[in-house]
């Protein structure tokens, strides 16, 4: 009398190869219904096929095995959804990295003709509405969405686009100072809000177009102007969000003057 589902039959009903669920039977996630202790054949039971096909689904989203275990054994709905949504939270990070790649690879791939439209121009000292700090790479967007929340808070809509300061050593070391600042009336103290004073700049700026996502694109051929025009760069460089997330969810509405410190080189 057979004792079930042979591993064959399971493997062809699941869509899991035999060296599959050998694999799950070994650390433990999927084990058959019986084995037979003389010839040491598995065999599964139909009971046995939501699960497996629930574990095929999680590995299809690459929900690491640890984390697939946990998935099943719990019996509580919230627990299952919160693992499930926890994954699918890193793996939108992971998309979103690989969209910002492909999209700024297709740009250096297809480089757009004509010359980079660059304006140099002179900023007069500003008394701002700012927030400073040093941030690491990794944590800039969610410390500037931060900042930016609570400048808002008050500096209301301010009376020019919000701008940031980035130090170089931001990207060439990987940490460094980050000032957000709001052009308000009368810059307050509270919270991490202090007045700042901007001063005096000479800037060689350009616009980037669209989504951040290539905005380094951007960045790497201001670069080269300033270099093909015998400039130099002298100090952070200067985004100005002149229309942003907060203004338009539509990032083909984007627009982001980037500014870089120049002096004349002899």
């Amino acid at each position: 009398m057979r004792g079930g589902l042979t591993i064959g039959e399971f493997a062809q009903l699941t869509h899991l190869s035999v060296r599959t669920l050998r694999r799950y039977h070994e650390s433990g996630l999927l084990e058959p219904a019986t084995v037979d202790p003389s010839t040491g054949y598995r065999y599964y039971s139909t009971g046995q096929i939501p699960s497996a096909q629930v574990i095929h689904r999680l590995r299809e989203l690459d929900v690491p095995l640890a984390e697939v275990g946990k998935i099943l054994a719990t019996d509580d709905p919230g627990v299952r959804a919160e693992l499930i949504a926890g994954h699918l939270d890193r793996l939108q990070t992971s998309l979103d990295r690989t969209r910002a790649a492909v999209n700024s690879l297709q740009r250096l791939l297809r480089p757009e003709p004509g010359e980079l439209p660059v304006a140099v121009r002179s900023e007069p000292a500003r008394l701002v509405a700012a927030i400073t700090d040093v941030v690491e790479l990794g944590n800039v967007l969610e410390w500037y969405d931060d900042a930016m929340d609570e400048l808002d808070s008050v500096g209301g809509a301010g009376l020019a686009p919000p701008g940031g300061h980035y130090d170089n050593e931001l990207f060439a070391a990987g940490h460094g100072r980050v000032l957000v600042y709001r052009v308000i009336a009368e810059p307050p103290t509270y919270g991490r809000v202090r007045p700042v004073k901007l001063p005096a700049v000479e800037l060689a700026a350009t616009v980037h177009h669209g989504a951040h996502d290539d905005i380094d694109v951007t960045y790497g051929r201001l670069g080269a102007w300033v270099v093909e025009h015998a400039l130099a760069v002298a100090g952070p460089v200067h985004e100005t969000y002149v229309v942003g997330p907060r203004d338009n969810p539509d990032p083909a509405s984007w627009r982001t003057e980037i500014g870089w410190p120049v002096f004349r080189v002899a």
